[in-house]
């Protein structure tokens, strides 16, 4: 299981320090197991988080045992950071943690000095400021975060939930992220500014529809070639008349659900096997594989070989 330790200091911003717990909390494997352990960290055991005052149970010693550590933003931007923060996350950063901070917890990574070189962001309004302080940051306003390896940084809250998603697609893989982003009621939001890397789930089916039996037939067909005169025939039906059903049902055409059902299938394949990209589009049902680049490059956003770079589970 994943170690993530979410430091909260004083005058934590509250939003802030939420996001990572609910949507970590809610990340579960396709086994069923949860995938992340979630410890919250203080230089003491209650933090002043503003309307309340927060109960940390792990002391500075979870940042050296974290294989992720969070930096939620604090409301005071003046304030100095504990010496014994900056050492714990040095630390923790020397032995190869990751360190990711939402919203002003960039002000928090900056100090160590570890983003030194690197390219960051913060919330638009403090963007500024950071970039006067810390004039060794390439500090970018412009995007919902950046990811430069062991660290990332985001921007505003919202923006948080955006990294948390990356995160776990890092991690896990896109289907993981996927449902995690479904129980956190969060829409699949583009990776840093880019192109969305997720294909969104199938419309569901009416209860009792009559295309139930033909998206079954699909599903284990979906690595035919099927045109849409054979879908037409195996369901009884007219081409006209099982593009209407769908288009009323479903909100989509035969061939258009058959493709996204062959794009999730060699989501999965390029995140947990070696398979060459020709090999994934054979066995997705693609007649070339410069027809499933094409394909996937226009539905996912981005070529096969850069999805497995960024989403190649473990």
């Amino acid at each position: 299981m994943h170690t993530v330790a979410v430091l909260a200091l004083d005058k934590v911003i509250p939003f802030d320090l939420a996001t990572p717990i609910e949507v970590f909390t809610r990340t579960v494997l396709p086994d069923g197991r949860p995938a992340y352990d979630i410890r919250i960290s203080g230089v003491t055991p209650a933090v002043d988080a503003g309307a309340f005052t927060l109960h940390a149970p792990w002391g500075l010693d979870a940042l050296a045992e974290a294989d992720t550590i969070i930096l939620p933003g604090c409301a005071d931007l003046t304030a100095p950071v504990p010496d014994e923060v900056l050492d714990a996350l040095r630390k923790a950063a020397a032995d190869g943690t990751r360190i990711a901070s939402i919203c002003s917890g960039a002000f928090i990574l900056a100090a160590t000095g570890l983003l030194d070189g690197l390219r960051a962001t913060t919330h638009w309004r403090a963007a500024a400021l950071l970039a006067r302080r810390h004039p060794e940051i390439d500090v970018d306003a412009d995007v919902l975060y950046v990811d430069s390896g062991q660290f990332l940084t985001s921007a505003g809250a919202a923006a948080g939930l955006d990294l948390c998603l990356h995160l776990i697609r890092r991690d896990h893989g896109s289907a993981v992220a996927a449902d995690a982003a479904r129980l956190s009621v969060m829409p699949l939001e583009r990776e840093g500014g880019q192109a969305q890397f997720i294909v969104p789930d199938q419309p569901p089916t009416p209860q009792g529809s009559v295309l139930e039996p033909v998206l079954r037939w699909l599903g284990d067909n979906a690595a035919r070639d099927l045109t849409l005169d054979q879908i037409a025939a195996h369901a009884g039906m007219s081409a006209r008349s099982l593009n209407r059903r769908f288009r009323e049902q479903i909100g989509t055409t035969p061939l258009q659900w058959l493709l996204r059902a062959r794009i999730r299938r060699a989501q999965h394949l390029l995140e947990a096997t070696d398979h060459a990209v020709d090999r994934i589009a054979g066995e997705v049902g693609f007649g070339s594989a410069t027809a499933f680049r094409d394909r996937f490059k226009r539905v996912v956003g981005t070529t096969p070989k850069s999805y497995r770079a960024a989403f190649r589970a473990g």
